[in-house]
This record gives C-alpha cells, structure tokens and sequence, in this order.
C-alpha cells in the first residue's frame, strides 16, 4: 500500500513538469542525484510522495529530520522498514555511533531490490544528519555522506529548505549532483487548484455568482497574495473554498483569518520562523533585524545597524547568519524578507500581545494593496451596478479608508 502523501492530488502543471525533470536525472545513464531545493511548503516532501508511489517498492523515502536520534538507531529506522536487501549489512553488529553511521553508509551504497537492481532512496532534510556531528568520530559526517553517494550505483533523490547551507556543502566540481529549486506556483497552476471539487469556484451557488473575469481576479489575488508558495496558495484556495459554501468569501478576508492568532498559517508561519532561527546562531539579535525590516524593507547594512543600535561589523554578522537559514536576502546591498507572507506574519505576531482583529485587518490589508493587481475599469463599472453601490467588489474585497 502507497503512503498517504499530503496534497498528494495536487499536481500542477510546471510541477509535473519538474518531477520528470527530477526523474530524469534519477534514471539517467550514469544517474545523477538532484537536490530540490526550497523554502516552507514549497512542496519538496509532496515531490517525493509523487516520486515514491511512482516508482513504488524500488524507492524507500526517509524522514531524515525525524529520525536523525542517534547513528545507531538512525541505522535501525533506515532499514527496520526497508524493502531493500543488502548482504552483509543488515545484520551488522553496532556497538558506537562511528559503526552505526558507517552501516548507514554502507546499506546506502549496497542495497538492491527484490530483482537486483540499484535501490533509489528519496531522503528528506538531508542536512539534518550534522546531527550526527555531535557525537565521537563523526566530525566530517556531511562530508562522508556526499562522497560516499558520489561513488554509489545506487540513485538517490536530496531534500533541503536550506538553500545556503546545501550550496555549500556540495563540491562545486561535483557533476553527480544538481541543484534545483522548487517552481513557484503560475497563474495557471492557482486556476487549476481553484477549479477543484469544493474550491471557491464550484462551491454551491458560486459559479453563477462570479463572472468570468471575477474568477480570473481571484486567481491572480490568490497567486499575488501567496507568493507562489504552494501551502499559502492551498491554505487559501481550502479557507475560500469554506467561505464560498456559506455565501462568502474573499482572498484578502481569507489571509486575514489564516494569519489570526487561531488561524492555521499562523500556526506554520510560527513553525518556519522558530525552526529556522533555532538553527541560527545570535538568536535574541536575529530576531530584532527581522523585527526592523518588518517594519522596512529594504534596508542597507548602515540602516539595520543604526536601527539595531550595533556596530556594521556585527550587525554584518547578524545578517549573514540570516542568509545562512534563508530568512533574508540581499540584493545590490539591501536586505529584505525571503518570504513575504512570513514578513507580513511578523508585523502581527511579533509584539507584546496578540494582535487584535482591528490590527490583523489593517496589517493584511496594507499587504494586499502592495501585491494585488489592480481590476479593469469594466469590472469596477460591472461591480457597482450588481452590488446595489455598496463597498463590496465583485472579486470580494471590502474596500477600508
């Protein structure tokens, strides 16, 4: 039986696309090994679903930032459920932490399928295995694990939310690996999962109440106001999709309940930001810079200083251990946000008390203004005459002063 795969049913067309280009890279002659690259739900662990159920018993997918504990049980979990056979390995005795990464290693390298052929190993958060660093003997643990896949016959398909760090622990002479990063998600690709059973647009009473070019709006809002990020994009599309049912519903009205302290991209957003700034070094000072460019962006390393109230030189360092988790990045020697929805989610909850429903309007709608694309005059006139001159838009955004 296939695993459950979240969002599993959503597959987009440049999704499709890059899964047989990812595959592509896997069956090539010699194989190569890709490494999808990207930030919070972008999609990387769908991919390998996708791929995993594609190739079925000749792929093992493994949850490495859930099961990096120690080498020795890491071991045992790669290959308590594997359905891969390696002589000699398996049955290894482990006794230190050194043998029990060696084994890993080894069954990496050795394993075949029921018919003998290489094994293909779909590992997610790969970094996660510096876990291992910790621990006697294993310094150089990232270092082994690439060199020893290099050489394998075996395929392999790399997971990463840590653009920077991945960059770097990749030999740039290498032609085994290829880095990729995840597509953001088009204005076709919104359509397609707004379109879906239950979505906003089918949702009982919708079709007859939205012309067409109100629908293309509300594609291009969801796309806008998402950034692209597939779990944004999805989390509107399900949040539209309930308003739409009960009569209601828009884009702007939808992010707004989603980023309320109860709302379920408050609870993600939390999740990346946390996650990411643990794994940081400067935490306290890290999350003052993101506190500033919250408020601006972009800003210059003098600026952020000045703000800060810290000298250029260690406010650089601040910012680079940043970059290093990808929550910022510089462009001409100004820094912004790498996420914007993560930026607008700091506006809100990064304060002495949770943000009120007067700030949570305020804040989503200052957001939206930047990022949604302006109507055609011929809606607005179309609007005015079906909505009776209230303030509601045909494409569902309250208007505020």
């Amino acid at each position: 039986m296939d695993t459950h795969w979240e969002d599993l049913s959503v597959m987009t067309a440049s999704h499709a696309t890059f899964e047989r280009r990812v595959l592509s890279l896997v069956e090539a002659e010699p194989p190569q090994i890709p490494i999808v690259l990207g930030g919070c739900g972008t999609g990387r662990t769908t991919l390998l679903g996708h791929i995993k159920n594609r190739l079925g018993p000749a792929a093992q997918y493994l949850d490495v930032e859930r099961t990096t504990t120690t080498p020795e049980r890491f071991f045992r979990a790669v290959v308590s459920s594997t359905p891969f056979s390696a002589r000699g390995v398996l049955d290894r005795s482990i006794g230190t932490p050194r043998e029990g990464f060696d084994a890993t290693l080894a069954f990496f390298d050795q394993a075949r399928t029921g018919s003998g052929g290489p094994a293909t190993f779909l590992l997610d958060e790969f970094l996660e295995l510096r876990t291992f660093e910790s621990f006697p003997g294993l310094r150089t643990v990232l270092q082994d694990f690439i060199a020893r896949l290099g050489m394998s016959p075996n395929r392999f398909v790399l997971t990463s939310r840590y653009i920077a760090r991945t960059t770097r622990v990749i030999p740039a002479e290498s032609e085994r690996f290829v880095l990729l990063h995840t597509p953001p998600l088009g204005v076709d690709e919104v359509r397609q999962m707004l379109a879906r059973p239950g979505s906003h647009a089918t949702a009982p009473g919708a079709t007859h109440a939205m012309a067409e070019p109100d629908v293309e709006y509300l594609t291009c809002a969801v796309q806008a106001l998402s950034d692209g990020r597939p779990m944004y994009a999805r989390a509107l599309a399900e949040s539209l999709a309930n308003g739409a049912a009960h009569g209601a519903g828009d884009p702007v009205s939808a992010l707004a309940s989603l980023l309320a302290p109860e709302g379920q991209l408050h609870a993600r957003c939390q999740f990346c930001y946390e996650l990411r700034l643990h794994r940081a070094r400067g935490y306290g000072a890290l999350k003052a810079i993101l506190e500033i460019l919250a408020v601006e962006e972009p800003l210059t390393l003098t600026e952020i200083s000045q703000r800060l109230g810290r000298t250029p030189g260690s406010t650089k360092d601040y910012l680079s251990w940043l970059e290093d988790v990808d929550l910022i990045s510089v462009q001409r020697k100004r820094y912004t946000f790498s996420d914007p929805v993560l930026r607008l989610w700091v506006r809100l909850h990064c304060r002495p008390t949770p943000p009120s429903e007067e700030d949570v309007t305020h804040e989503v709608h200052a957001y939206s203004v930047t990022r949604l694309p302006h109507p055609e005059p011929s809606m607005a006139m179309a609007g005015a005459h079906a909505s009776g001159g209230d303030d509601r838009k045909p494409w569902g955004i309250i208007e505020i002063d």
